[in-house]
């Protein structure tokens, strides 16, 4: 039961962050384009494709039509979170990277508790433990 709480949240929270992260690229492109600017990247071009990821991928996580769509939009969000925070440490902004490291900790534990929850499993994710009652 625990996991089903630890999946919910975990994920509710990560889309959240990633939905009000779309929501500030779109409201405030011209800042987004200066922070990126700041961390080496040409933004021209990567602010509309980042929008629409982080659009996609919690979706494709919310609402798992295809689980390999769901896993790959796991193995996306990980790399871009891993990636965000690379970014701000490499220029020296460790306050930078914090929202992607609690948000590597809230996609790992999505990611860990998603089959104890999901009626179709995940062949990448752990198995849940099933628990047997002996026949008598």
């Amino acid at each position: 039961m625990i996991e089903n709480y630890v999946y919910w949240i975990s994920t509710a929270l990560l889309s959240l962050l990633y939905f009000a992260s779309a929501s500030l690229y779109i409201a405030k492109a011209d800042y987004v384009r200066n922070a990126q600017a700041e961390l080496g990247y040409s933004a021209s071009h990567l602010v509309p494709f980042m929008i629409m990821v982080k659009v996609l991928g919690p979706a494709a996580i919310l609402w798992r039509f295809n689980v390999a769509l769901s896993d790959l939009a796991y193995a996306g969000m990980f790399y871009h979170l891993l990636l965000s925070a690379l970014a701000h440490l490499g220029v020296r902004k460790p306050k930078g990277s914090l929202p992607a490291v609690v948000a590597l900790i809230l996609l790992a534990a999505s990611f860990m508790t998603q089959n104890a929850v999901r009626d179709l499993p995940s062949p990448y994710a752990p198995p849940t433990a099933v628990i047997q009652t002996p026949l008598e």
